[in-house]
């Protein structure tokens, strides 16, 4: 008996809440807003975006800074001669030691995308300390090179209901990735990290690089060959997003609301 009451009023909820944003959309209130991000299941946990819900053959190629140079310009001379642009997180950190490099990378027409100011693990942090990190990085960025981000990544891709949350109170969508390159690891050679890639990739993966990776310049120019061979195009990740109303399924795949 009491589940049977807890199924009607929560119907009745529904029911109600149907009928509010009919007589919004009625009216005219929703015509101008931003699209929403749809949370679907209310035991269910805030998740970023791991990849996207796409027939296109489209994936994103994402860089994440936080230490060394070396290899980067190499990187852009490869995507450049490919025509292709990317998206590059930046931390603080890295922005301090290398702002002409940053520079560059806006110049050629690249995405960047927030990585933290400090790149500290975001769920240790009280919601105050989050924000200052992504404003602080958020002005670091444009100050350097004119560039808004909209996009961030949390450090090592560690994060938790609060995290999503403080992100997306701020304005940004939270980027995580479905094919990890692993190119940071010492002990594996350019033929394992292009495979794992390769192997990994569907329409609309985001793949996770590292803009120093030992390895990662070496594997980029194939892979760019593979991936045209094969149909796909690499565009940076805010231009796969969807653009209108979405939820993020249980696995992080973004989604077109329904």
């Amino acid at each position: 008996m009491f589940i049977l009451l807890r199924r009607r009023a929560f119907r009745q909820v529904l029911a109600g809440l149907l009928l509010f944003f009919a007589g919004m959309l009625a009216g005219g209130y929703l015509a101008d807003r931003p699209p929403l991000a749809v949370l679907v299941g209310r035991a269910r946990r805030l998740l970023p975006i791991y990849s996207v819900a796409t027939t296109e053959k489209k994936v994103a190629l994402s860089f994440d800074a936080t230490w060394g140079a070396e290899y980067t310009p190499r990187i852009l001379e490869i995507l450049r001669q490919h025509n292709v642009k990317t998206t590059f997180f930046l931390t603080n950190i890295w922005l301090n030691k290398y702002p002409d490099v940053a520079k560059k990378i806006a110049a050629e027409g690249h995405e960047i995308g927030l990585h933290s100011a400090t790149h500290p693990h975001f769920t240790s942090l009280s919601e105050e300390e989050m924000e200052q990190e992504l404003r602080e990085n958020h002005r670091m960025v444009e100050e350097i090179t004119g560039y808004k981000p909209e996009l961030f990544r949390p450090p090592f891709g560690d994060y938790n209901d609060t995290v999503i949350r403080v992100v997306q109170r701020l304005g940004y969508k939270a980027i995580q990735w479905d094919v990890d390159s692993l190119d940071w690891q010492e002990h594996l050679s350019a033929d394992d990290i292009y495979r794992r890639v390769v192997e990994g990739i569907k329409p609309g993966s985001i793949v996770l690089f590292h803009n120093n990776g030992r390895y990662t310049a070496d594997v980029l120019g194939p892979l760019l060959e593979k991936l045209k061979a094969d149909g796909y195009q690499v565009v940076p990740v805010s231009q796969m997003l969807i653009k209108g109303d979405y939820y993020v399924d249980h696995a992080g795949v973004q989604r077109p609301a329904q």
